[in-house]
């Protein structure tokens, strides 16, 4: 069944089955935020033949990594999720089972943190677009910014850099890593198409900016980037010891090691987060 078939309306009541029925039906959703924190908005738009493809991204996984999109930025400010939106534009060709396959993996990642989608819109379109806006809240003073690295501070990111990118590489061409075994390519493929935010980091950080200041932000678009981004809002340098990211050396076991620094420093779509604070500070991550 396509989406022509069934129309607008007929759409929207499927896709309002994924959402709470206490908060959908009105022109507007109405939260309630925690009085004692700021509101942090933050929207991606992912575009069918850009962001993603049937070659590489089945709908469960297209709808799970535009959510981890939008909650990466969240982590990446300090902030936890309060409630997500979601934009459609659609092809009335597009069947309607991969919209529900992709509001499926949106609602599977949206319930590890407890988070639902709250509204949205859709329109016809010749290309599929996917537009996510999430919300969320933070205490003011756990708020991190680009713009507040000191010199002297250590450069500390999380996670494996690189894996999504590996994982991209081995959905184009089947081919390549023939002597990877199949529980490291299911690693790759798995970090390509279900990153995970480190949303599960921000208690940690929460602590530690009780008493210091954290700058960062996320790796979407890599790791060389994000370095430069906050150097350029901070207003300083910085130097990174390739020996230090072990995900290179990981890497190269099963592809060249100019491959592996790539991935590493310019992959993207690791969403992890890149942090800079003082060197005494850095054990309790």
């Amino acid at each position: 069944m396509k989406i022509k078939d069934i129309g607008e309306q007929g759409l929207l009541k499927k896709i309002q089955s994924f959402c709470p029925h206490d908060i959908i039906g009105d022109d507007a959703a109405v939260l309630s935020p925690d009085s004692q924190k700021q509101l942090v908005v933050t929207t991606d738009v992912l575009v069918d033949g850009v962001h993603f493809s049937d070659v590489t991204t089945p709908p469960h996984s297209v709808g799970w990594r535009a959510i981890a999109a939008n909650l990466s930025d969240l982590a990446a400010m300090g902030a936890s999720p309060l409630a997500v939106t979601v934009g459609l534009a659609l092809d009335g060709e597009l069947s309607v089972d991969w919209v529900e396959q992709m509001y499926q993996g949106m609602s599977s990642i949206l319930a590890e943190h407890n988070t639902a989608i709250v509204g949205g819109d859709i329109c016809r379109s010749s290309v599929t677009t996917v537009s996510i806006t999430a919300l969320g809240q933070v205490s003011p003073k756990h708020i991190i910014r680009r713009s507040t690295a000191q010199p002297g501070e250590l450069i500390v990111v999380t996670g494996d850099h690189g894996m999504s990118r590996g994982g991209l590489e081995l959905l184009l061409n089947p081919s390549l890593g023939t002597n990877l075994p199949q529980q490291q390519r299911d690693i790759f493929l798995s970090a390509h198409q279900y990153p995970q935010p480190r949303l599960d980091l921000l208690r940690y950080l929460w602590e530690i900016m009780e008493t210091t200041v954290i700058t960062g932000m996320d790796s979407s678009d890599g790791l060389g980037d994000a370095v430069l981004q906050i150097c350029a809002s901070s207003g300083v340098g910085a130097q990174i010891q390739l020996s230090s990211l072990s995900s290179v050396s990981m890497i190269s076991q099963w592809f060249s090691a100019e491959q592996a620094l790539n991935w590493v420093l310019y992959g993207g779509e690791d969403f992890e987060l890149v942090l800079c604070l003082r060197e005494k500070r850095k054990n309790w991550l």
